[in-house]
């Protein structure tokens, strides 16, 4: 496929088919959670992977960034990671008397933030301006990072020890969160006779390029929004603001979010216009970490199957 194929409708259709092909073939029995893991990314958002540990949310993160063909790095988070060994430091040099800017991992397309609950507060909000402005400011300077710029965070469940909960403002980063769970007992056959799927995910060839995938996004983003599907995003916003549940609805900003991630998933499908069964497919992942429970102060899931569930389509 030439360069000019792969960028236009026809020839990005046939890469993100085979995109989710690929991915499939390492992440065993996550059709679901594989495609909207794309579709966010497509979507311009960020990533959360919540899940107990081994379950491959690594595994899909380094098999995404090969499979897209993108700068990869991972980031540890621990308790005693600083913001400066994310970002980077600048450190005076004498030979040439000045402070020299030393980049941190972050200066990638993809950042593998693995375990982002497990950083205190104080480095874990050092993702907020790079998730939302793409850019970074150290010693009264502004840096842009790459283009394309994704953060895929993982996060063990909050109840297991050394784990801070990420605050509401960094939540709201994060455009979806997906859950792979357990596999189901044929895929989990497959991975054992096949001794897993790391060392898969590492030598996947590249089906995108950076400029197809901005391609795609733009691609994504021109879904024709009617204003009877903008009026049902309406009502879904409004009727979580006035949940009992919830400590507060969705914002403006998952609004958006949401019409974003359903654009994606339309185009996914090879449609120039989203439906609402497209908001219906993403709204759980968009929005479920965004409405905390009233009484526990966590994400809740149930909320938003019951606004699905209580909210008619215009």
């Amino acid at each position: 496929m030439t360069a000019a194929q792969s960028t236009s409708s026809a020839g990005l259709a046939a890469l993100a088919s085979a995109t989710l092909a690929q991915l499939d073939r390492v992440i065993l029995g996550k059709s679901g959670q594989v495609r909207l893991s794309l579709a966010c990314l497509l979507a311009g958002g960020h990533l959360l992977l919540e899940d107990v540990p081994g379950v491959g949310k690594t595994t899909l993160a380094q098999a995404m960034a090969a499979t897209l063909g993108l700068h990869f790095s991972r980031m540890q988070f621990t308790s005693d990671l600083l913001p400066a060994d994310l970002l980077g430091v600048s450190i005076y040099e004498p030979a040439a008397r000045e402070f020299r800017f030393h980049e941190g991992p972050i200066f990638t397309q993809l950042l593998l933030a693995d375990e982002i609950n497990r950083a205190t507060p104080k480095t874990q909000s050092a993702l907020l301006e790079a998730m939302e402005e793409r850019q970074v400011s150290e010693g009264g300077v502004t840096r842009a990072l790459p283009s394309p710029f994704f953060v895929i965070a993982t996060q063990n469940p909050a109840s297991q020890l050394g784990t801070f909960a990420l605050p509401e403002s960094q939540l709201d980063r994060f455009l979806m969160t997906v859950s792979l769970g357990y596999p189901d007992p044929r895929a989990e056959r497959e991975l054992l006779l096949a001794g897993g799927r790391r060392d898969a995910a590492r030598e996947l060839k590249a089906v995108l390029t950076p400029h197809a995938l901005l391609a795609a996004q733009q691609g994504a983003a021109a879904v024709h929004v009617s204003g009877a599907l903008a009026d049902y995003v309406l009502a879904l916003v409004t009727a979580s603001r006035a949940h009992p549940e919830v400590q507060a609805g969705l914002s403006p900003r998952a609004a958006l979010g949401l019409l974003s991630a359903a654009r994606a998933w339309a185009w996914l499908d090879e449609r120039a216009h989203a439906l609402p069964e497209d908001v219906q497919a993403v709204f759980g992942s968009v929005a479920a970490h965004r409405l905390l429970g009233r009484a526990t102060g966590a994400p809740s899931p149930a909320v938003a199957a019951h606004l699905l569930a209580a909210v008619a389509i215009p």
